[in-house]
């Protein structure tokens, strides 16, 4: 949030409880539509939709898209249906599908009711599709083109309709059924001869997405082809809609706090931070810690049945920290790469088989590193029988390295493969299993040097 929203607060709060309308209308007509946001998230729900409703179009209905998803409904409830509508019409089709969808039913039929048949229809074409689908996420604003019209008829089209559409750097060429049939950039369209037809300069059979594809999918290829907009089509090569970078760009955003709080061990947060209820936060949490919790037991379990062994030698007990750290952080490091692989492309399920190769020369080449570091803490330690102790202690690095970085790296493969978020694999479950697999080895390499130390 920018030094200026704050810096205004304290006058727009006076304003609200003062001015007029026209007096906001005035003060903000400068303003960004994303500060003006900024400055409603920090009002309270009534002043926000004060200042919403003294703005002048088209900046209202911007600084409306651009709220929070909280905010936007608090506001909604404020102002009522009947001064809303007229805000509502005038957003992106996309952004007025998924508003009016999380609107609780009251509002959200009174708002339906007032708005134009032509908008009521759309939003509810646009809120058949799956949330996380290419349909979810695409809006039916966007400029149709015949194919046997003249660029010059063209041109004209888009005078006429472009305003009111997502995008004009991309038109998209659709016969009488429907059926997308080719693309023409705006460059083409004013590069190309007057007369010429826009079949004969359109692309053909331009590369599409299906309407249930994946949204994460879809972000990748508007990455991989830089595309402006990519034709949503259905089953049978209808077109249904477009899917643009700004959208794409937001799913980006999206998956990546889902992932950076998946990865952290809790569940995703539907809403922001400050704006999630503190028990929705607690139970989210709950979930995990109360799963590594119990993961954990199964640590303490194989202690206890160590315990004989452990006491011959009391000073293996000084390295436990070290060995179960050790292994954890293998196991995120390597967790990490290859989901962020995954996430991007650099890395495929078909590719376990190099993953493991590299990880199994990676582990065991830190761990030999790490086990040198055990030997020269035992002797700088002074312990007694320093000897085995250190090899007890190097040997179950060199393994417990090696299997953090395996089962940290294949493990999401693993979960991709079976169609869950390899996300899940979060660095704490990742550590606590690999804890578990070091404490297991710790005590068999001990178990198998202790006896051999004097009584």
């Amino acid at each position: 949030m920018s030094a200026l929203v704050r810096l205004v607060l304290p006058d727009v709060e006076e304003l609200l409880r003062e001015g007029s309308p026209a007096d906001v209308a005035r003060a903000f007509e400068k303003f960004h539509a994303a500060d003006l946001a900024d400055v409603m998230e920090l009002l309270e729900d009534e002043q926000a939709a004060t200042l919403l409703l003294g703005l002048e179009e088209p900046q209202r209905t911007a600084a409306f898209e651009l709220l929070e998803s909280p905010k936007r409904q608090r506001i909604a409830e404020v102002a009522g249906a009947e001064a809303l509508a007229p805000i509502v019409v005038n957003m992106s089709h996309d952004d007025r599908a998924d508003f009016v969808t999380n609107l609780p039913e009251a509002i959200r039929n009174s708002l339906l009711r007032l708005l134009p048949e032509e908008e009521r229809e759309d939003v509810d074409l646009l809120t058949t599709y799956e949330e996380d689908t290419a349909g979810g996420i695409m809006t039916s604003a966007y400029v149709v083109l015949d194919p046997d019209m003249t660029v010059s008829e063209a041109i004209e089209r888009v005078r006429a309709e472009g305003e009111q559409q997502e995008t004009i750097y991309a038109l998209y060429v659709v016969d009488a059924r429907k059926w997308l049939r080719g693309v023409v950039t705006m460059r083409q369209l004013i590069l190309s001869p007057p007369q010429a037809l826009i079949h004969e300069i359109m692309i053909k059979d331009p590369i599409s997405i299906s309407v249930d594809m994946d949204q994460e999918r879809v972000v990748k290829l508007l990455g991989r082809y830089d595309f402006v907009a990519m034709p949503v089509i259905d089953a049978r090569g209808r077109m249904l809609g477009i899917v643009t970078h700004d959208d794409a760009l937001d799913v980006a955003i999206e998956e990546a706090n889902e992932d950076a709080q998946l990865m952290g061990g809790l569940e995703p947060l539907d809403d922001p931070y400050l704006a999630t209820a503190l028990m929705t936060m607690i139970r989210k949490r709950a979930v995990w810690l109360s799963v590594l919790f119990v993961a954990g037991l199964f640590a303490g379990t194989i202690l206890r049945e160590f315990e004989a062994t452990l006491q011959r030698a009391v000073a293996l007990i000084f390295f436990l920290p070290l060995i179960i750290a050790s292994g954890g952080n293998s196991g995120s490091q390597s967790a990490t790469l290859v989901i962020r692989g995954l996430a991007v492309g650099e890395v495929k399920v078909t590719d376990a088989w190099r993953i493991a190769r590299r990880e199994m020369a990676s582990g065991l080449i830190l761990g030999t590193l790490l086990g040198s570091y055990g030997i020269g803490v035992s002797i700088l330690w002074g312990l007694d029988d320093w000897q085995r102790i250190a090899l007890t202690v190097s040997v179950t690095l060199i393994a417990i390295v090696t299997v953090g970085s395996l089962l940290g790296s294949l493990l999401p493969l693993l979960l991709q493969r079976i169609g869950i978020d390899p996300a899940i694999t979060s660095a704490p479950l990742v550590a606590c299993l690999v804890d578990i697999a070091g404490i297991l080895i710790y005590v068999l390499v001990a178990g198998a040097f202790v006896p051999l130390l004097p009584t």
